[in-house]
């Protein structure tokens, strides 16, 4: 089996050079953005076969002693908040709802943080029986992707007849409080006929639907630039049935540009990873679930944190080692170059 199949990383690192780093507890890199969303994968498994992140057969699974504990997880996002600047946590996976003891994870941050918003990216499956249990133990907000309200259409996208869950866990979550509520869709050719009737219903339920397009991170490496669909397209696709106000960005870091619908306030929103990077406002850092270190989606430099842990390092040696991954963090993705060559983890194994 190669790297490929296994979705693993091809360099693991020990310790990253620091060298010309500023003297700034912040997590800054050498372009001068500066890190302050944490994005932490507690687990490759998933209820869905999405196309364009999982192999049909699902991921190869993590050994459990390799994954985070929920200790390790705490003392993780407790550290980038306390010393390295962290202000927004989401926990995605794989599928985070797999893991039993999620509630035990948000309530141990929540605990520790209780002024930090914790987010969860989620397929939705299963979402109607724990949204209330998960607001309970201090989940903020939850984004739930959902490419198409065509039952035939989901089915074959995911590989599974799962769409009343996922809306049944859209609404269970809605009415917990998890909000806003934001609907992610990852833009495919063979869903924009529906983008449409998908904003519709995001609408009518009161969600904040996200168009992505989609990146070159899918489990059988079949991305193409030329096959993909443009956020222009889409807007063309969009611009049919509503009339759509261009409005910016909210926050410059923010990845989604908006256009009000009709006239708003209602908005859609737009992350054209590829066509419109914004790589230069990126405030992203990531922990897999077996406790990598990635400053970068496309990059495959991980830093073990895991390893270190159970080695004995303490926080401060586990934030040295944080603040030198992100201070060689690179300028972008590269999608564009030439000489471009994708990941070897896929999205599932990297997490959202």
């Amino acid at each position: 089996m190669t790297l490929v199949e296994m979705g693993m990383p091809a360099v693991r690192s020990g310790r990253p050079s620091l060298d010309g780093r500023p003297d700034t507890p912040w997590l800054v890199d050498r372009f001068g953005r500066v890190a302050r969303d944490l994005r932490v994968s507690i687990t490759e498994k998933c209820s869905l076969r999405c196309t364009y992140c999982m192999p049909e057969e699902g991921l190869p699974p993590i050994p459990k002693d390799e994954l985070l504990t929920v200790d390790e997880i705490v003392r993780l996002v407790v550290l980038a908040v306390a010393q390295l600047g962290v202000r927004e946590v989401r926990f995605t996976g794989g599928e985070p709802l797999l893991r039993r003891d999620l509630e035990q994870i948000v309530a141990g941050c929540h605990e520790r943080l209780p002024d930090i918003p914790l987010a969860m990216t989620t397929n939705g499956v299963g979402l109607e029986h724990r949204a209330r249990g998960l607001a309970a133990a201090g989940l903020s907000r939850v984004n739930v992707s959902l490419d198409t309200v065509d039952r035939d259409g989901f089915a074959k996208l995911t590989r599974r007849d799962r769409l009343d869950s996922v809306l049944a866990g859209i609404r269970a979550a809605r009415a917990a409080g998890l909000a806003p509520l934001k609907v992610n869709a990852v833009l495919m050719r063979e869903t924009l006929s529906g983008a449409a009737d998908l904003l519709q219903w995001c609408l009518a339920e009161e969600c904040e639907l996200r168009f992505i397009e989609e990146m070159p991170l899918d489990a059988d490496h079949e991305w193409a630039r030329a096959n993909m669909v443009t956020a222009a397209e889409l807007l063309d696709v969009l611009g049919a049935r509503f009339t759509l106000t261009e409005a910016g960005r909210s926050d410059p870091s923010a990845p989604a540009e908006k256009w009000l619908v009709d006239g708003g306030p209602a908005a859609v929103g737009i992350i054209a990873t590829v066509t419109r990077k914004f790589c230069d406002t990126c405030d992203r850092t990531r922990l897999t679930a077996d406790g990598m270190l990635r400053s970068c989606l496309f990059s495959d430099q991980e830093f073990d944190l895991r390893e270190a842990m159970r080695s004995g390092a303490d926080d401060a040696e586990l934030a040295t080692i944080w603040r030198g991954a992100m201070w060689n963090k690179w300028a972008g993705h590269g999608i564009d170059a030439e000489d471009f060559v994708p990941p070897e983890r896929t999205m599932g194994a990297i997490g959202g």
